[in-house]
């Protein structure tokens, strides 16, 4: 498929890089701060570049930032933490296919594995014994027409779909696409206000009005320590 040149100019990061090796932004240990895995300790490998551009992002700084690093070596800083979860985020790690073996090694070693995803990629080739946690873009996110829904047939009853809610407006379309795919009965749903913006009591208020079955969740990181920090 040909990139569109603001999307080649999005994954320049990732260009020249040594065959084998992963461009990781950052390696670090922290709680998990979303998903039903919530509040465990996690090993999080934050990979280097994403397609997409939400106008809420977060990490913006994992853009551009990073090296390339052997798989050898994130296997083994992974293990170096003996902590028994480990999530893949970003950026978008299924835009680098050196992501899907280091997930295979890791889940071989053991490992509890999460993958955190835009939902802009497809999912294709991820080992089953992987947990995936992947957003699906609303409207207000600036990437709602880049949603893969094919993914939805790929996903397991294990994993989650995650929806960032901006507005009454994103809440809404949620709403909708959860009646429409059944998603509620499918998978475990998950949605979380965008810090800031939505209050969490508006929120459950909506939530609670919708009688939807989904699971509330608050980013616990950013409560914890500064919203803005990073490797947290």
């Amino acid at each position: 498929m040909k990139l569109s040149l603001n999307v080649e100019q999005r994954l320049e990061p990732l260009r020249g890089k040594p065959d084998g090796t992963l461009v990781v932004h950052e390696i670090y240990r922290s709680v998990q701060g979303e998903s039903t895995f919530a509040g465990l300790p996690c090993v999080f490998v934050r990979t280097t570049a994403c397609n997409a551009r939400c106008v809420w992002c977060d990490t913006p700084h994992a853009f551009r930032e990073g090296a390339a690093v052997p798989l050898q070596d994130v296997f083994d800083r992974v293990l170096s933490f003996s902590c028994p979860l480990v999530e893949l985020t970003g950026g978008e790690p299924l835009l680098q296919r050196e992501s899907l073996p280091l997930m295979t090694s890791l889940a071989d070693a053991g490992l509890t594995v999460l993958l955190e995803t835009s939902g802009t990629v497809s999912v294709e080739g991820v080992d089953p014994r992987v947990r995936v946690i992947m957003d699906l873009k609303c409207p207000d996110s600036g990437e709602c027409e880049n949603n893969v829904w094919e993914n939805l047939a790929l996903l397991k009853a294990s994993d989650e779909i995650k929806f960032v809610i901006a507005s009454r407006r994103d809440f809404d379309w949620a709403e909708r696409a959860i009646r429409q795919h059944a998603l509620d009965t499918r998978f475990t749903v998950l949605m979380s206000g965008v810090f800031g913006p939505v209050k969490p009591a508006e929120l459950v208020d909506w939530l609670l009005a919708s009688g939807l079955q989904v699971r509330m969740q608050l980013q616990m990181h950013k409560y914890i320590w500064d919203p803005k920090a990073r490797g947290v």
